[in-house]
């Protein structure tokens, strides 16, 4: 608890904070009593403070005791919108480090926290990594309360209803959960809660951190989706999910996600269905290409070249004569190469970026065809499967590490191994269950129903007349938390 000595609670303020550099006290007369203002340099807006906090009370009048001088800035004065009082050491540092301009008063063992965020933050700007051609052109940022207004611009309605609360013990990491009142769970919510409120992390830099959490443990797909899109993450709101925003990271967290969410995009609905159901078969065709055109080939030049036309046959037989490794070999060393430049051009700056592309997809591809390294069959495949992976960004990762697998299965076992290798993978992704509901809902249990927004889109007209439920597909069965 604070005491009444303004001293020993300065002291004590300044034993927990280590002397810290950035805490800033400032001494004055407010009222005829002695106070002391605390905040936290660069973390507050120092005009607003000036025009809210030190002129209002510099102005007042000198006659007045510490209980009253109290009474009047924690009821009395409007000092700004976000005000609260602080009753211990630890709230006040807590305040202050969250953008709090915090009073204490001489004879008063408590104190106030005046709202005054001020610190620097990045402009909304179009999302990085979602991109699109129509629809709005907002993308969050790091600072949460940005973010929260960016959500509620879009749903102004009293069913959005936010929580905000603290992770990290030692980051005191501010996040926001959003959920539709009468749409969400109660079960769903208080699930997602507990898992919160029991975060085993000291330290939560990013959205990524908190994300493990929230799915169900499989080592390839998650069951909790993370998006950049306010209009995209308003509408998983909209359909009885749970979304989560973390300060500090552009990207929002909603709970729980479907496999088929992978190939749906926001220009979708902008789109004649007929366009939209071809660019989604699309999507699906490149996902498969993307992972297992390489095995294929690989299966084929190695066990079966009787299913080659013969003139194609020839013409593969005559290019791999001339390359001193195998088919196998080749084709693992064509995706380290690609994998390499993916991750040199994602790391450089952006300004020269470029030149990985140029290097890489030209000059080297060009001389290793000519040097007589590798095939020039084998590097149109991967560059096929490559590109084909870039339409499916969300899964990007998983299509890398599923392309390597499907390689050394096609490549050791033939068709046979890439079969086997399909159904383990289809029996995995139908095992995932995200909060009871099925993570292949509604191919696998089919619904009708919800089949017309997966691979086909139906019309407005026809979307319009029922109100979307994730949590009343087929299978769906909402559970409380299993740990």
């Amino acid at each position: 608890m604070l005491e009444k000595e303004l001293s020993k609670n300065i002291v004590n303020i300044r034993a927990i904070m280590k002397n810290s550099s950035d805490l800033i006290i400032k001494y004055a007369k407010a009222g005829g009593c002695d106070i002391c203002v605390l905040t936290c340099d660069g973390q507050i807006d120092a005009d607003r403070a000036a025009n809210l906090v030190f002129r209002p009370l510099t102005e007042l009048d000198d006659s007045l005791t510490p209980e009253r001088l109290s009474a009047m800035i924690g009821g009395e004065l409007l000092l700004a919108c976000d005000e609260k009082p602080v009753m211990s050491a630890d709230e006040v540092i807590e305040s202050v480090l969250g953008g709090f301009c915090v009073i204490l008063i001489d004879g008063v063992g408590i104190g106030y926290a005046v709202g005054l965020q001020g610190f620097e933050t990045r402009a909304v700007a179009p999302p990085e990594n979602h991109r699109n051609i129509r629809g709005s052109r907002e993308g969050f940022v790091e600072a949460l309360h940005v973010n929260m207004s960016l959500v509620r611009r879009r749903v102004k309605s009293p069913e959005l209803t936010l929580r905000t609360m603290k992770i990290g013990s030692v980051s005191n990491t501010e996040i926001c959960v959003f959920s539709m009142d009468g749409r969400t769970d109660k079960r769903l919510l208080r699930s997602v809660m507990d898992r919160l409120e029991r975060l085993p992390l000291s330290l939560v830099l990013e959205s990524g951190f908190v994300q493990p959490f929230l799915e169900e443990r499989h080592p390839l797909f998650s069951g909790a989706g993370a998006t950049e899109r306010p209009d995209t993450f308003v509408s998983k709101l909209y359909e009885g999910r749970i979304g989560i925003i973390i300060d500090g990271s552009p990207f929002a967290l909603y709970v729980p996600k479907l496999f088929s969410e992978n190939f749906i995009m926001l220009d979708d609905y902008v789109e004649k269905p007929f366009f939209a159901f071809f660019i989604r078969l699309i999507r699906y065709a490149a996902f498969l290409i993307a992972i297992l055109l390489p095995g294929f080939y690989t299966a084929l030049a190695n066990f079966h070249p009787e299913l080659i036309p013969d003139p194609l046959l020839r013409n593969l037989a005559a290019a791999e004569a001339l390359t001193p490794y195998s088919v196998l070999t080749e084709c693992v060393i064509l995706n380290i190469f690609y994998e390499i430049m993916r991750e040199a051009g994602l790391r450089l700056p952006s300004n020269v970026g470029h030149a990985v592309s140029i290097v890489g997809g030209i000059v080297i591809g060009d001389i290793v065809v000519s040097a007589g390294l590798v095939g020039a069959p084998m590097l149109l495949t991967v560059a096929i499967a490559s590109i084909s992976g870039y339409i499916v960004s969300d899964l990007a990762n998983q299509i890398s590490l599923l392309r390597f697998g499907f390689i050394l299965l096609g490549g050791l076992f033939g068709l046979f191994g890439l079969t086997t290798g399909s159904f383990v993978l289809l029996i995995s992704i139908c095992s995932l269950n995200s909060y009871g509901v099925p993570f292949t809902s509604p191919l696998s249990p089919f619904s009708f129903r919800g089949m017309r927004d997966t691979l086909v889109r139906a019309g407005w007209r026809k979307l319009g007349r029922t109100e979307p439920d994730i949590l009343g597909m087929n299978g769906s069965e909402v559970r409380g938390d299993e740990g």
